[in-house]
């Protein structure tokens, strides 16, 4: 079946395309989801104002992930967490621990699934992690990783 992309979909095409799809990819996945359009002949000759609106849409978009990408940037994000010896965290800092302290410490909306950590960060100190706003556009904030209540446990107890 032929279909008009209103969206980016992955591993099918960008916002605009004209792509062919299995008939029952489009009918119970891209169709209900408003995520494409019959490739229909008035459709079709609509495609042109359909691709006009997407330009401006994602024009947008790229504007506030621009705008979000500078203010990430000058971020210096503090969290704390257990520590043991070494600087070693009980357990780890995730991408939705992240996201959270974001929209609760700076107002940031930043989807969890954007923020790329090539490793779990299991260790105390400053960090990079990269955040994918857009297609375009990525961010880096800088995290810092403290113990919680002051210095990290070490394995002794207190006299």
């Amino acid at each position: 079946m032929k279909v008009i992309l209103l969206q980016d979909v992955h591993g099918v095409g960008e916002a605009g395309a004209v792509a062919e799809v299995a008939d029952g990819y489009a009918n119970n996945f891209l169709l209900p989801r408003k995520l494409a359009i019959p490739a229909t002949p008035g459709n079709l000759k609509n495609l042109e104002q359909h691709r006009a609106t997407i330009r401006r849409k994602q024009a947008t978009e790229m504007r506030n992930a621009q705008a979000i990408a500078e203010q990430i940037s000058t971020i210096t994000l503090r969290m704390k967490a257990k520590a043991g010896e070494a600087g070693r965290l009980y357990g780890s800092i995730t991408n939705a621990m992240i996201a959270d302290a974001l929209a609760s410490e700076h107002g940031l909306e930043v989807d969890r699934r954007s923020i790329s950590l090539p490793h779990p960060i299991r260790m105390l100190g400053e960090h990079e992690v990269e955040i994918h706003l857009h297609r375009e556009v990525n961010a880096t904030l800088k995290l810092e990783v403290e113990p919680e209540g002051g210095e990290p446990e070490s394995g002794e107890p207190e006299s």
